[in-house]
């Protein structure tokens, strides 16, 4: 194999490659990056057996400056190989696989010469054998990916509530996860409806990983979905992750109906005092800040406490607070992921007592993104 590329352009898929590369593997040519070559391109592969990755540049495309003098295919040490072609002083570089896999690397005056794996000992790529494509935008997919995947599930012991549960059927997707302690979900009405019905449960390591490879030049993204693996497309990439087996939890019965006080806020002006509250409940074991919600007098209150440090209390200024009085304590790291997720946005609080699930949501569109948050008992 022999070919000379612009080395800017290889750097860059070099790194998009790189993110499902793993040096703790059970299978040692995981953690080499396979290349090959043939007249129509180079393809780069990175697997770490639950996520692979594999991109392409063309010969046709120009920015490339891709020559190919020789096919073939080697798995090289990703992490090595990545860092030397980092260094190499000029934008053109030249690799060439020689005897026994040894591959030479060249750029101006500088030579490097790595050893290299048999290719052909690299594990194939999953299967997905399905015609059905689902097209979403890829700024709205990313936005939902980020409002849920903040409620996976980081404990392995239940493995499906690690994951982000997708449906999607007609012109709807729905996005949800919860780690029994809170919960995200997200609805969107679908540029393209899709025929049939989706059900499935994506690994929200895989999410976090594939939202930082869409780009604003990004305009769609195109699944395609077997029983047990998800394929996403992006332009010339395509990003396979394993799905999560198993049910995942009838979350609806979750979510109340009714509530008995509601707050309304401006999300970021709330997540300011959540925050500021916080600094004093971190140095406490507990981690806990306490809202106190008297409608009659307009007044809410929030206190953050740390017997060693000292206690904080500041009187809020909610846009509006309806129902009855309230104490209610929560853990305030997940408040202030809740709040994140909502930006500058007008938001409702909906409570129904101190020890049930509350709410938060947008004040327009309410049931397109919900909040939830279970309550600590203090008592």
């Amino acid at each position: 194999m022999k070919f000379s590329i612009n080395r800017p352009v290889f750097i860059k898929a070099l790194n998009t490659v790189s993110r499902a590369i793993s040096s703790k593997t059970t299978i040692p040519i995981l953690t080499g990056l396979k290349l090959s070559a043939d007249v129509t391109g180079l393809v780069l592969t990175g697997s770490n057996a639950d996520v692979s990755i594999e991109t392409t540049l063309a010969v046709e495309d120009p920015d490339n400056q891709l020559v190919i003098q020789n096919p073939g295919a080697i798995v090289l040490p990703a992490r090595f190989f990545t860092e030397i072609i980092k260094k190499l002083p000029e934008d053109t570089i030249e690799l060439e696989v020689t005897d026994k896999f040894q591959t030479s690397i060249k750029s101006g005056q500088s030579a490097f010469t790595i050893n290299g794996l048999d290719a052909n000992n690299y594990p194939h790529l999953p299967e997905i054998d399905t015609n059905d494509s689902i097209i979403l935008a890829a700024d709205i997919f990313k936005e939902i990916v980020s409002e849920t995947v903040i409620a996976v599930s980081n404990q392995e012991s239940r493995p499906i509530l690690t994951g982000v549960h997708f449906t999607i059927e007609g012109d709807s997707i729905m996005a949800v996860a919860t780690d029994s302690h809170r919960l995200s979900q997200r609805k969107v009405i679908l540029d393209h409806p899709v025929n049939g019905h989706y059900d499935f449960v994506v690994p929200g390591r895989s999410l976090t990983e594939l939202t930082k490879m869409v780009d604003e030049k990004q305009t769609d993204i195109t699944l395609l979905v077997t029983e047990n693996q998800v394929l996403f497309m992006l332009g010339d990439t395509m990003f396979y992750s394993r799905l999560l087996e198993g049910n995942y939890p009838d979350t609806s019965r979750l979510i109340p109906e009714d509530f008995d006080t509601q707050l309304q806020f401006e999300a970021h002006d709330l997540l300011a005092a959540i925050e500021r509250a916080s600094l004093l409940s971190h140095e406490s074991r507990n981690n806990v800040v306490k809202l106190t919600i008297e409608p009659n007098n307009h007044a809410v209150t929030i206190y953050g406490n740390s017997p060693d440090v000292g206690n904080v209390e500041e009187e809020l200024e909610p846009k509006a607070v309806t129902g009855n009085n309230l104490e209610i304590s929560f853990n305030p790291d997940y408040m202030k992921d809740a709040l994140r997720s909502f930006g500058q946005t007008n938001i409702n609080v909906n409570f129904t007592s101190a020890l049930r699930p509350f709410t938060l949501m947008p004040t327009e569109d309410g049931d397109s993104f919900i909040q939830l948050i279970t309550p600590i008992r203090t008592f």
